[in-house]
Protein backbone atom coordinates (compact mmCIF):
# COMPACT_ATOMS: atom_id res chain seq x y z
CA UNK A 1 0.00 0.00 0.00
CA UNK A 2 0.92 3.59 -1.06
CA UNK A 3 2.52 5.82 1.95
CA UNK A 4 1.04 9.13 -0.05
CA UNK A 5 -2.64 9.42 0.14
CA UNK A 6 -4.01 12.01 -2.55
CA UNK A 7 -4.56 14.42 -0.20
CA UNK A 8 -0.63 14.19 0.93
CA UNK A 9 0.22 16.27 -2.18
CA UNK A 10 0.38 19.83 -3.33
CA UNK A 11 -1.10 19.35 -6.88
CA UNK A 12 -1.34 22.14 -9.39
CA UNK A 13 -1.95 22.99 -13.20
CA UNK A 14 1.25 24.92 -14.01
CA UNK A 15 -1.01 26.84 -16.69
CA UNK A 16 -2.66 28.56 -13.71
CA UNK A 17 0.25 29.00 -11.21
CA UNK A 18 1.82 26.93 -8.45
CA UNK A 19 0.56 28.85 -5.64
CA UNK A 20 4.40 28.65 -3.86
CA UNK A 21 6.40 31.87 -2.94
CA UNK A 22 8.49 30.01 -5.55
CA UNK A 23 8.03 27.87 -8.43
CA UNK A 24 9.78 24.29 -7.73
CA UNK A 25 9.85 22.93 -11.09
CA UNK A 26 14.12 23.83 -11.78
CA UNK A 27 14.18 22.54 -8.06
CA UNK A 28 12.65 19.41 -8.73
CA UNK A 29 14.77 18.39 -11.82
CA UNK A 30 17.72 18.81 -9.87
CA UNK A 31 20.54 18.74 -9.80
CA UNK A 32 21.03 19.35 -13.66
CA UNK A 33 24.27 19.23 -15.56
CA UNK A 34 25.60 22.47 -16.57
CA UNK A 35 25.89 23.44 -20.12
CA UNK A 36 28.83 25.90 -20.31
CA UNK A 37 29.04 26.55 -23.62
CA UNK A 38 31.04 28.25 -25.79
CA UNK A 39 30.68 29.94 -29.59
CA UNK A 40 31.64 32.49 -31.77
CA UNK A 41 29.92 34.61 -34.13
CA UNK A 42 30.85 34.97 -37.80
CA UNK A 43 33.38 37.53 -37.03
CA UNK A 44 35.33 35.65 -34.92
CA UNK A 45 34.23 37.23 -31.24
CA UNK A 46 33.83 34.43 -28.66
CA UNK A 47 30.81 33.88 -26.72
CA UNK A 48 31.01 31.89 -23.68
CA UNK A 49 27.44 31.15 -21.71
CA UNK A 50 26.26 28.71 -19.11
CA UNK A 51 22.69 26.77 -19.66
CA UNK A 52 21.24 24.32 -16.92
CA UNK A 53 18.45 22.90 -18.85
CA UNK A 54 21.34 20.76 -20.44
CA UNK A 55 22.47 17.01 -20.77
CA UNK A 56 23.39 14.04 -22.99
CA UNK A 57 21.14 12.27 -25.06
CA UNK A 58 22.98 9.63 -27.14
CA UNK A 59 26.06 6.81 -27.00
CA UNK A 60 26.95 6.81 -30.53
CA UNK A 61 27.41 8.81 -31.95
CA UNK A 62 27.89 10.80 -28.72
CA UNK A 63 25.02 14.01 -29.29
CA UNK A 64 24.34 16.35 -26.22
CA UNK A 65 21.58 19.47 -26.34
CA UNK A 66 20.83 22.25 -24.48
CA UNK A 67 18.06 24.51 -24.35
CA UNK A 68 17.73 28.29 -24.51
CA UNK A 69 15.06 30.49 -22.88
CA UNK A 70 15.08 32.62 -25.73
CA UNK A 71 17.35 33.42 -28.72
CA UNK A 72 20.44 34.46 -27.22
CA UNK A 73 23.88 35.42 -29.05
CA UNK A 74 24.57 31.46 -28.33
CA UNK A 75 22.01 30.48 -30.24
CA UNK A 76 22.49 32.85 -32.83
CA UNK A 77 25.86 31.96 -32.90
CA UNK A 78 25.55 27.78 -33.31
CA UNK A 79 23.00 29.02 -35.70
CA UNK A 80 24.94 30.81 -37.76
CA UNK A 81 28.40 28.63 -37.51
CA UNK A 82 27.22 25.29 -36.64
CA UNK A 83 29.80 24.50 -34.27
CA UNK A 84 29.96 24.83 -29.85
CA UNK A 85 32.29 23.66 -27.09
CA UNK A 86 31.17 22.32 -24.05
CA UNK A 87 33.41 23.07 -20.88
CA UNK A 88 32.36 21.05 -18.02
CA UNK A 89 31.72 23.69 -14.89
CA UNK A 90 34.05 22.71 -11.90
CA UNK A 91 33.98 23.81 -8.33
CA UNK A 92 37.28 25.67 -8.63
CA UNK A 93 35.64 27.41 -11.62
CA UNK A 94 32.38 28.26 -10.38
CA UNK A 95 32.44 31.95 -9.82
CA UNK A 96 34.07 32.19 -13.58
CA UNK A 97 31.08 30.26 -14.29
CA UNK A 98 28.61 32.80 -12.87
CA UNK A 99 30.66 35.64 -14.07
CA UNK A 100 30.39 34.42 -17.86
CA UNK A 101 26.02 34.40 -17.64
CA UNK A 102 26.32 37.87 -17.14
CA UNK A 103 23.77 39.58 -19.81
CA UNK A 104 26.41 41.68 -21.57
CA UNK A 105 26.74 42.95 -25.58
CA UNK A 106 27.80 40.96 -28.66
CA UNK A 107 30.94 42.47 -28.40
CA UNK A 108 32.05 41.35 -24.78
CA UNK A 109 33.25 38.35 -24.79
CA UNK A 110 32.84 36.20 -21.42
CA UNK A 111 36.24 35.10 -21.65
CA UNK A 112 37.44 38.50 -20.74
CA UNK A 113 35.26 39.61 -18.42
CA UNK A 114 35.55 35.82 -16.21
CA UNK A 115 39.22 36.38 -17.06
CA UNK A 116 39.39 32.88 -18.49
CA UNK A 117 42.27 31.62 -21.28
CA UNK A 118 41.60 29.91 -24.06
CA UNK A 119 42.30 27.06 -25.50
CA UNK A 120 42.01 26.72 -28.96
CA UNK A 121 39.82 23.34 -30.27
CA UNK A 122 40.79 20.96 -33.11
CA UNK A 123 37.51 20.41 -35.33
CA UNK A 124 35.51 23.55 -34.47
CA UNK A 125 36.55 26.78 -34.69
CA UNK A 126 34.77 27.80 -30.94
CA UNK A 127 38.15 27.91 -28.43
CA UNK A 128 37.92 25.89 -25.07
CA UNK A 129 38.23 27.25 -21.70
CA UNK A 130 41.84 26.52 -20.36
CA UNK A 131 41.18 25.54 -17.36
CA UNK A 132 38.22 23.24 -17.66
CA UNK A 133 39.19 19.59 -17.33
CA UNK A 134 36.97 18.55 -19.78
CA UNK A 135 35.90 19.89 -23.68
CA UNK A 136 33.25 18.70 -26.38
CA UNK A 137 33.76 19.55 -29.75
CA UNK A 138 30.50 19.62 -31.27
CA UNK A 139 28.85 20.29 -34.38
CA UNK A 140 25.08 21.37 -35.06
CA UNK A 141 22.89 18.39 -36.03
CA UNK A 142 19.40 19.99 -35.10
CA UNK A 143 17.98 23.23 -33.73
CA UNK A 144 14.40 22.94 -32.55
CA UNK A 145 11.98 25.72 -31.51
CA UNK A 146 9.74 24.51 -28.52
CA UNK A 147 6.25 24.20 -28.72
CA UNK A 148 3.19 23.90 -26.24
CA UNK A 149 0.97 20.36 -26.44
CA UNK A 150 -1.08 22.37 -28.33
CA UNK A 151 1.61 23.31 -31.10
CA UNK A 152 1.85 26.66 -30.30
CA UNK A 153 5.95 28.00 -30.05
CA UNK A 154 7.46 28.66 -27.36
CA UNK A 155 10.33 31.46 -27.37
CA UNK A 156 12.95 28.72 -26.38
CA UNK A 157 15.00 26.80 -28.73
CA UNK A 158 17.10 23.27 -28.34
CA UNK A 159 20.04 23.21 -29.55
CA UNK A 160 21.80 19.12 -30.48
CA UNK A 161 25.24 18.70 -30.99
CA UNK A 162 27.60 15.77 -32.12
CA UNK A 163 30.48 15.26 -30.12
CA UNK A 164 33.44 15.21 -33.01
CA UNK A 165 36.48 15.23 -30.43
CA UNK A 166 36.67 15.10 -26.51
CA UNK A 167 39.61 16.11 -24.47
CA UNK A 168 39.92 14.81 -21.15
CA UNK A 169 42.67 16.18 -18.55
CA UNK A 170 44.90 13.35 -17.93
CA UNK A 171 44.96 13.40 -14.18
CA UNK A 172 41.15 12.91 -14.30
CA UNK A 173 42.00 8.89 -15.53
CA UNK A 174 43.10 6.00 -13.83
CA UNK A 175 43.27 2.54 -15.50
CA UNK A 176 41.24 3.93 -18.39
CA UNK A 177 38.57 4.71 -16.18
CA UNK A 178 37.23 8.53 -15.59
CA UNK A 179 37.13 10.09 -12.19
CA UNK A 180 33.87 11.97 -11.68
CA UNK A 181 33.78 13.36 -8.29
CA UNK A 182 38.11 13.58 -8.92
CA UNK A 183 36.57 16.59 -11.27
CA UNK A 184 34.49 19.11 -9.00
CA UNK A 185 31.41 19.25 -11.01
CA UNK A 186 28.70 21.27 -10.15
CA UNK A 187 25.27 21.35 -11.28
CA UNK A 188 22.40 23.59 -10.94
CA UNK A 189 19.78 22.49 -8.25
CA UNK A 190 17.02 24.99 -8.22
CA UNK A 191 16.14 28.80 -6.40
CA UNK A 192 17.77 32.05 -8.02
CA UNK A 193 21.25 30.91 -6.93
CA UNK A 194 21.49 27.24 -5.51
CA UNK A 195 24.27 24.62 -6.87
CA UNK A 196 25.41 21.18 -6.22
CA UNK A 197 28.93 19.71 -6.07
CA UNK A 198 29.63 15.83 -7.05
CA UNK A 199 31.69 14.70 -3.73
CA UNK A 200 33.15 10.79 -3.81
CA UNK A 201 31.31 10.11 -0.60
CA UNK A 202 28.08 10.85 -2.24
CA UNK A 203 28.37 8.60 -4.92
CA UNK A 204 27.21 4.77 -4.80
CA UNK A 205 27.69 2.08 -7.03
CA UNK A 206 24.39 0.22 -8.46
CA UNK A 207 24.11 -2.49 -11.78
CA UNK A 208 21.18 -2.68 -13.89
CA UNK A 209 19.31 -5.68 -13.25
CA UNK A 210 20.03 -8.79 -14.88
CA UNK A 211 17.02 -10.98 -16.59
CA UNK A 212 17.46 -13.81 -13.63
CA UNK A 213 16.77 -11.00 -11.34
CA UNK A 214 13.88 -9.58 -12.80
CA UNK A 215 12.58 -12.71 -13.79
CA UNK A 216 13.08 -14.12 -9.80
CA UNK A 217 11.39 -11.05 -8.72
CA UNK A 218 8.29 -11.92 -11.08
CA UNK A 219 8.27 -15.51 -10.00
CA UNK A 220 7.41 -14.42 -6.33
CA UNK A 221 5.05 -12.35 -7.11
CA UNK A 222 1.17 -13.95 -6.54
Amino acid sequence: MSSNPPDAFHSYRPATGHGLKHDPFNAIVGPRPIGWISSVDAMGRANLAPYSFFNAFNYQPPIIGFSSIGWKDTVANIHAMGEFVWNLATLPLASSMNLSSAAVPPDVSEFDLASLARLPSTQVRPPRVADSPVHFECRLTQMLQLRTAGGEDVESWMVFGEVVAVHIRRSLLAEGRYDTAGAQPILRAGGPGDYAAIRRDAMFDMGRPTEETWQAILSRQP
